[in-house]
C-alpha cells in the first residue's frame, strides 16, 4: 500500500459547496481507495488529507468527482519511521 499526502484547495476559498456535497454524497471515493485522516486549516479554505491504495489511478477517479469545486496537489509519502529506516544507523 502507498500513502499519498493530498492537498485540497477549495475553488474561491468556499468551503460550503465542498461540505454539501461531502455530506449529500460522501466521500466518493473508488473501492481501493482509503481515506486515512484529515485537517482543514482554520481559514476553511484548504483540507490536508491523507490516502491510502495500491492503484495510483483510484486517486485520480476520486479526483475526478471533485475536481470542479477542489484543485488538487498530490504527494507520494512515507512514515517518519519508513524515513529513518531508510537512513539508516548513522557510521
Amino acid at each position: 500500500m502507498s500513502l499519498y499526502m493530498v492537498i485540497e484547495n477549495f475553488r474561491n476559498r468556499d468551503a460550503v459547496p465542498v461540505y454539501r456535497r461531502f455530506r449529500d454524497r460522501g466521500r466518493l471515493a473508488p473501492v481501493g481507495l482509503s481515506y486515512v485522516s484529515s485537517w482543514v486549516n482554520e481559514k476553511l479554505d484548504r483540507c490536508y488529507q491523507l490516502m491510502e491504495t495500491e492503484d495510483r489511478a483510484l486517486l485520480d477517479q476520486w479526483i475526478a468527482n471533485w475536481s470542479d469545486i477542489v484543485d488538487f496537489e498530490v504527494y507520494p509519502v512515507i512514515s517518519s519511521k519508513e524515513a529513518a529506516d531508510k537512513i539508516g544507523p548513522r557510521l
